[in-house]
């Protein structure tokens, strides 16, 4: 019996197992049924939710590609390869300038098939456009500054820089002399203590180069028309150290007219401001000015911000000459709101300490108190260009300047000279925009005329010269052309105009917008990465922290 009832449990236990192996079937069925009845009513996910994700993704993608693209210019910009050293069998450039068409010859020459020397009273290039940014404090004075040696560390083969005063020409002879700091004659030690203001001075104070090929860039100085009191009075506004002076004697008028017990009549001399010349840098810096006062001198002298006064006087009909009328009547609807004075027809007879006279456009003649007069009115040639000139009086005759051929090469010069920028007299107005592309086309014109000189050696060494004559034959210098890019200027309460070519006419415009442009076109013109970062963060600082209007001096 009990081995009859073990073999029933046995069976029994057989059957139960059986039975737990087939039971679970159902559930796993249902279990993957309902996974998949869940996977069916879960929500998708939208289109929009993809974009953002997909947005997001580039935008961190673009982020760190930026940072990897600016650290890797920077540290390659800082960190320059070797170069080609001096060589003997190359020829001799010699670049007089560091100002728009000299840096812009220097930025695109090929070194490698020339020996180049930069003589200059500078060793930086100025970006004169935003001088009057700098003047009151928008613009810290480094931002607009590249150094000449950042330029030529660069290049192919090794430039070297000078920095020193070029005091003549010799055509004859074709050398240049120029003296350093240490220059005894007064003429040079007034004209080299407002170029460099340093005080280690080397012993050798003057030397004469030679060269093969000079280009004479060395612009023009302010002119003056031999009105009395100009040079004594007037603050210019044509180098780095106008700018810095205008900030000391502005911030001047108003800490005295701030000082207790100046009477009513004093005050508003003082805080009366006259800029002559209608151009661009007169606009620029009234525009410049009023911003000043608007955005931070109405916080800090708020008893004083509304007696400032400005005026600009202009000799010509009306302001900035060179743009539209209708741009020009914008110019001055936009001065009228901001209670800037335009003074039209009007010229400048002697500038005071006090007060500036002026010829009135009914002939009657007035003497204006003011606390400050800044001359911006037009060029003349520096005494070495008349200089270089009468030594070639058959060919230079014009006296607005060098006489130039379609190729830049100065007349009479056996084509030895070439001279480019505000020392020309060419058809072209003495703008930096001309004498960028002057200087461009030269650096250009230099390669096809290496490229010709090489040819010609291979000629003359080979006995079957046909191929290289023909080779020869398709070098050639093309003249230069000017190609018109436009015309900005800035005139305050961040508006700017613009007149600007279009097919066969011009696009004139003028307001917030082509403020946005006007800053965005400088800042794409600037030289350097270092620069374009520099002015982009220092407009960001003046308009979260505004101006300073502490004096340093």
């Amino acid at each position: 019996m009990s081995l009859v009832r073990s073999h029933a449990v046995l069976r029994q236990s057989r059957s139960l197992v059986a039975v737990s192996r087939v039971r679970p079937l159902p559930a796993l069925r249902f279990a993957s049924t309902e996974a998949a009845s869940l996977d069916a009513a879960a929500p998708k996910k939208s289109r929009f939710k993809n974009a953002v994700t997909i947005a997001n993704r580039t935008f961190w993608v673009a982020l760190l590609a930026g940072i990897g693209s600016f650290a890797y210019v920077t540290q390659k910009d800082r960190h320059p390869g070797p170069q080609l050293p001096h060589d003997p069998s190359k020829k001799n450039i010699v670049v007089l300038g560091s100002g728009w068409g000299a840096t812009a010859f220097l930025n695109a020459l090929d070194t490698s098939e020339y020996n180049v020397t930069v003589v200059s009273p500078r060793n930086y290039f100025l970006f004169t456009p935003l001088l009057p940014s700098v003047a009151v404090g928008t613009l810290s004075t480094r931002s607009i500054l590249q150094p000449t040696r950042y330029v030529t560390r660069h290049k192919n083969r090794a430039v070297k820089v000078i920095e020193a005063e070029a005091q003549s020409v010799d055509v004859a002879s074709k050398t240049v002399s120029f003296i350093g700091k240490s220059a005894v004659s007064e003429r040079s030690s007034q004209l080299i203590s407002r170029l460099d203001n340093s005080d280690i001075q080397g012993s050798v104070s003057s030397t004469t180069i030679p060269y093969d090929y000079l280009v004479y860039a060395v612009g023009a100085e302010t002119q003056t028309f031999g009105i009395p009191g100009v040079k004594e009075h007037a603050c210019f506004m044509k180098e780095l150290n106008d700018a810095e002076k205008f900030q000391r004697r502005f911030l001047d008028c108003l800490e005295s007219a701030a000082f207790p017990g100046q009477s009513e009549e004093e005050i508003d001399r003082l805080l009366h401001m006259v800029v002559v010349g209608g151009g661009p840098t007169g606009v620029e810096l009234s525009g410049e000015l009023h911003d000043f006062l608007e955005e931070d001198l109405k916080s800090w002298y708020p008893e004083l911000a509304g007696r400032i006064r400005i005026t600009l006087v202009e000799a010509l009909p009306s302001v900035l000459p060179m743009f539209s009328k209708r741009l020009i009547d914008y110019t001055m609807s936009t001065f009228k709101e901001s209670k800037i004075d335009i003074m039209t027809q009007t010229m400048v007879k002697e500038i005071k300490e006090r007060s500036v006279t002026l010829a009135m456009p009914d002939k009657t003649v007035a003497e204006m108190p003011c606390g400050m007069v800044v001359w911006a009115a037009g060029n003349r040639n520096r005494k070495i260009t008349q200089d270089l000139m009468a030594q070639l009086p058959a060919d230079q005759t014009n006296k607005r300047g060098i006489a130039i051929d379609e190729h830049m090469q100065m007349k009479g010069s056996g084509g030895s000279i070439f001279a480019i920028g505000d020392c020309t007299a060419s058809s072209h107005a003495p703008t930096a925009q001309v004498a960028s592309q002057q200087g461009a086309y030269l650096a250009r014109a230099f390669a096809q005329r290496a490229k010709r000189d090489a040819l010609e050696e291979q000629a003359q060494a080979s006995t079957t010269a046909e191929d290289t004559k023909k080779a020869l034959g398709k070098v050639k210098i093309r003249p230069f052309a000017y190609s018109h890019q436009g015309t900005l200027a800035y005139i305050g309460s961040d508006k700017a105009i613009a007149d600007l070519p279009l097919l066969n006419g011009s696009l004139a415009a003028g307001g917030v917008l082509t403020y946005y442009f006007w800053r965005s076109a400088y800042l794409s013109t600037l030289f350097s990465l270092r620069n374009r970062t520099l002015v982009a963060t220092d407009w960001v600082r003046t308009k979260v922290f505004g101006r300073d209007v502490s004096r340093e001096w």
